[in-house]
């Protein structure tokens, strides 16, 4: 394939990073977009291809067009692989979910993402070639209990990806979501936290315990996320999916 100009949010940690280092290693030009500067910077620093370093806080109304506009101007054209990966979990019983938790979850893990996809799916389509990928989650598969405000954003997320999808089958551009399970990431050490906090259980046995809920018997990798994503970007078949990369722990 081709060198590609790539833009990846949430690209400072975690999947985000991980994405960024695969899609750089295969000769990419990769735009780095979170809200902190100094891991943007750590990130770049890693990888061997040209990178920029975009620091944004996506859910500014403006923020997508002016994270598009930089590699634009910068790189001389459009946009041509956007992976969306930057999210937000927070995890209350419904009955204790506030107004400002929703309306976090939604405008971090769908608006800002539709924004994003808004702003350079045209370019893609006019083009006739592009790539799509957003990471969502095993929430947008199935309903858990005490992350209703976040399982209702990633069911969104699926859905955004399955209309536009279908918006630009025929115009050389695939929308696809990956779904990862429990992995590897400073969300999840937050999620571990939280359920020390709560329970009583060590670190050592909250993270055990989220580890078993996989049929593989351990978090998924980073790397392991990254690789699916890398894929949706390489196969031209591949479009409007959910995929699963949670150790079987959805089987679809």
């Amino acid at each position: 394939m081709p060198a590609r100009r790539c833009l990846v949010t949430g690209a400072g940690r975690g999947i985000g990073a991980a994405v960024a280092r695969r899609l750089s290693a295969e000769g990419h030009a990769v735009a780095l977009v979170a809200r902190t500067a100094a891991e943007l910077e750590a990130v770049a620093a890693q990888l061997p291809g040209p990178s920029l370093v975009v620091p944004a806080d996506l859910t500014n109304p403006g923020a997508a067009d002016a994270a598009a506009g930089r590699v634009e101007r910068e790189w001389g054209g459009p946009v041509e692989v956007l992976v969306l990966n930057a999210g937000v979990a927070v995890s209350a019983p419904l009955a204790r979910t506030t107004d400002e938790d929703w309306a976090r979850m939604l405008e971090v893990n769908l608006t800002a993402p539709f924004r994003l996809l808004r702003r350079v799916l045209p370019g893609m389509a006019e083009a006739g070639w592009g790539r799509v990928v957003a990471v969502a989650s095993v929430a947008a598969r199935r309903g858990d209990p005490y992350v209703a405000a976040y399982t209702a954003s990633k069911h969104g997320l699926l859905g955004l990806v399955r209309s536009a999808a279908a918006e630009v089958a025929g115009r050389g551009v695939t929308v696809n979501a990956v779904c990862p399970g429990y992995v590897d990431t400073p969300m999840t050490d937050r999620t571990v936290a939280g359920i020390s906090a709560t329970t009583g259980r060590t670190p050592e046995q909250a993270r055990d315990a989220l580890a078993r809920k996989q049929p593989i018997g351990r978090l998924v990798t980073p790397e392991e996320v990254a690789d699916v994503v890398l894929l949706c970007v390489a196969n031209a078949a591949v479009t409007g999916q959910g995929i699963n990369v949670d150790g079987g722990a959805v089987q679809s």
